[in-house]
């Protein structure tokens, strides 16, 4: 099974590369500790989905460390990357969005695979979750997919809100609603806004929330394939219109030619989504190192 990270997007909040900064005294970024945790999970191979002016970067850096414990490939996000028939509009600078991330990595994935954020800390549980979920569908399954969700609680940040989306399970376990929101803490509730305008509601902190962890089969490869110049035809001249993973899944999901089940993680996830939170993700991280969870310098 197949580790897929979207690395391709500046941090813009964060003020830089967020995916290229130190977080340890070892110079680790948060992407070595998802390496490792999804290796020790069973995962055999990494793609990493990048932009290709940062290839020299992430191969002399994190490419070269992962190289020495899992198989690494590249997948590089251009927004000249369509198909036939489609020209990137004169001046679009904005990136397609997550699901033509995936696209773009769509010669590199064989197998069943996961795909996450590339800035996210997600912890070893969760990898073993989705790891564990992946191995127990019969071979050559299609359309059984996944999220790991998260407790809201344990995704939040002290320095402002943060985007998520909030997940509803039916009473079978399957996903039955995904309200992309930017949710943060009041009190002993979460208020979450959706992003599309509809009005805010409270929820609890246990409340599950997507962290953008997917697991997939191999068969939403030629699925995007399909997809993508239908969403083309409709947005391609929209300047900030994105072909994302949850729409794409969405639309599956109502054709009849998927599931989603809505699996959870006792991780508590942590990351840069703002400057000031990197002191605490550094703290977090040696506290794990000081407990045993993670060798020193990890490789």
């Amino acid at each position: 099974m197949q580790l897929v990270i979207m690395a391709a997007g500046m941090g813009s909040r964060f003020g830089g590369l967020k995916q290229m900064e130190p977080m340890d005294d070892y110079n680790n970024f948060l992407l070595d500790y998802s390496i490792y945790d999804a290796k020790r999970a069973g995962f055999s191979s990494v793609v990493f989905i990048i932009k290709k002016d940062f290839y020299e970067a992430f191969r002399d850096t994190i490419g070269k460390r992962a190289e020495k414990i899992i198989k690494v490939e590249y997948a590089f996000q251009d927004l000249n990357d369509l198909p036939e028939g489609f020209k990137c509009p004169e001046g679009r600078e904005k990136p397609w969005g997550t699901a033509h991330a995936i696209y773009a990595a769509r010669d590199l994935i064989k197998e069943d695979f996961i795909v996450i954020n590339g800035d996210d800390f997600y912890g070893k549980e969760t990898y073993e979750v989705a790891y564990k979920y992946l191995k127990s569908l019969p071979e050559g399954s299609k359309g059984k997919y996944a999220i790991v969700a998260f407790e809201a609680k344990n995704t939040m940040t002290e320095n402002g809100a943060v985007k998520r989306g909030v997940a509803f399970q039916d009473k079978n376990g399957y996903l039955e609603k995904l309200i992309e929101s930017s949710i943060y803490a009041k009190g002993d509730k979460v208020v979450c806004e959706p992003l599309d305008g509809t009005p805010a509601f409270e929820t609890e902190p246990s409340q599950l929330v997507s962290m953008n962890l997917f697991c997939f089969n191999k068969d939403l490869i030629p699925a995007l394939g399909e997809k993508f110049p239908l969403w083309l035809k409709e947005n391609i001249n929209v300047p900030k219109s994105e072909f994302l993973i949850p729409t794409v899944v969405d639309e599956l999901v109502h054709e009849n030619k998927a599931t989603v089940r809505l699996l959870s993680t006792p991780s508590v996830w942590f990351g840069v989504t703002y400057k000031e939170d990197k002191p605490g993700v550094v703290k977090a991280l040696k506290a794990l190192v000081d407990k045993g969870e993670y060798k020193e310098g990890l490789y």
